[in-house]
């Protein structure tokens, strides 16, 4: 008895201890990131679960073992509460409130029919695992409901699935090795230390595998942040270049599309820089929207944009700029502080492997720069390497 209460005592203590760090860890998390969303949440939840740890050792000296009792029961479940909202802020998805609520009503209804049981029999130890199962179901569920299943967010999914069984089993553990006969003789149970190291495992491996998903998802938006255009919201000519080549790994056929708005100076000259910079941000908005879900677009220089259409055909990308174009140049933008109509040219290039995207680039160029010597306002193709016509005052 002594050796089992030492055993369940000493892996308690380290379940204080790791849900102390990853407290600790996710603080952190939070208070450096803005963007880590849920992080506080998580927080949270394992300084509930301290809490809770503490209630377990606080049960031993009780001689009125009830009222702490109950306190583990619901302070547990507002851990897995915590943590679960955590997650879902992170995943950018609902928390599931209405299940959450019906768990902690009926969790809150079960009370006095738990805690007026038989400690130790089959039907109370069921009962009381079920709102923590119901719980941690949730988190599962949730994640995969998200859409999002890179290999960490799976291996979460896994831990939730484990976790959950994990209660359901705890039952027949307890009918297997015997557990105590009053609350205050848990801690010396071989069950006892049977049921907490199952939770320490369970609460690492999902700690560490959040805290990738949460390092993993970080960086990702660094990089996104680090390769968008703040003005227009596209991709910057970096973050173009590098998914556009990408993409032409991937396919075997494309179109790049090269437009410029046309006479922009005139647009900052007459209408001032901020109004320019509408006109930017407008027609950014209208390349996206007309653009396929994969085409990859970009803001390659000051009114200069760019547009990939993965498995495209140059006719595919034609119809696309001509229908850019029209759209653009009747447009009224009065909501800019302009009175006028602005247009925009357009290149439109076929991708010929094994060329480059450079390659690519530079022959959309030179279709484009024949459409601003054509008149401007209008989309020009190029089937091959054509050397560039000059342009006078193509801006």
């Amino acid at each position: 008895m002594v050796s089992g209460a030492m055993t369940a005592a000493f892996v308690l203590g380290i379940n204080m201890a790791v849900a102390g760090i990853f407290a600790v860890a996710f603080t952190v998390v939070a208070a450096t990131n803005r963007s880590a969303r849920g992080a506080w949440w998580l927080a949270l939840g394992c300084g509930v679960g301290i809490v809770n740890a503490g209630l377990e050792f606080l049960l031993r000296q009780q001689a009125d073992p009830v009222p702490v009792s109950i306190a583990i029961f619901l302070v547990f479940l507002s851990a897995l509460s915590f943590a679960l909202i955590g997650v879902a802020r992170h995943y950018r998805v609902e928390p599931p409130w209405t299940a959450m609520a019906a768990i902690w009503i009926v969790t809150v209804l079960l009370v006095p029919v738990v805690f007026s049981m038989t400690y130790g029999s089959l039907s109370r130890l069921v009962l009381y695992q079920l709102p923590y199962f119901a719980m941690q179901a949730l988190f599962g569920i949730m994640i995969w409901r998200s859409g999002r299943r890179q290999p960490l967010d799976l291996l979460l999914v896994v831990l939730q699935a484990v976790g959950a069984t994990l209660y359901l089993l705890k039952p027949l553990f307890a009918m297997l090795v015997g557990t105590a006969s009053t609350p205050q003789d848990y801690m010396a149970t071989t069950y006892a230390a049977i049921s907490q190291s199952g939770s320490v495992v369970v609460l690492i491996a999902t700690g560490l595998v959040m805290l990738l998903v949460t390092m993993r998802d970080t960086t990702a938006e660094m990089i996104a942040r680090s390769e968008t255009d703040p003005l227009s919201g596209v991709f910057n000519r970096r973050g173009f270049e590098r998914h556009a080549e990408a993409a032409l790994a991937r396919e075997g056929k494309a179109a790049l599309i090269a437009a410029d708005l046309d006479h922009f100076k005139q647009i900052n000259d007459s209408f001032g820089h901020a109004a320019g910079d509408g006109v930017i941000a407008h027609f950014a908005a209208m390349l996206t929207e007309a653009a396929p879900s994969e085409a990859i677009v970009g803001r390659v220089g000051g009114e200069e944009f760019a547009v990939l259409l993965p498995a495209a055909l140059l006719s595919d990308g034609r119809l696309y700029a001509e229908a850019v174009r029209a759209a653009f140049a009747s447009a009224e933008l009065p909501m800019l502080g302009v009175d006028r109509r602005f247009s925009a040219s357009f290149g439109v290039a076929q991708w010929m492997p094994p060329e480059t995207l450079p390659d690519l680039l530079h022959r959309a160029d030179t279709a484009l720069y024949r459409a601003k010597s054509g008149g401007r306002n209008r989309v020009c193709v190029v089937l091959g390497d054509l050397p560039p016509t000059p342009v006078r005052g193509a801006a």
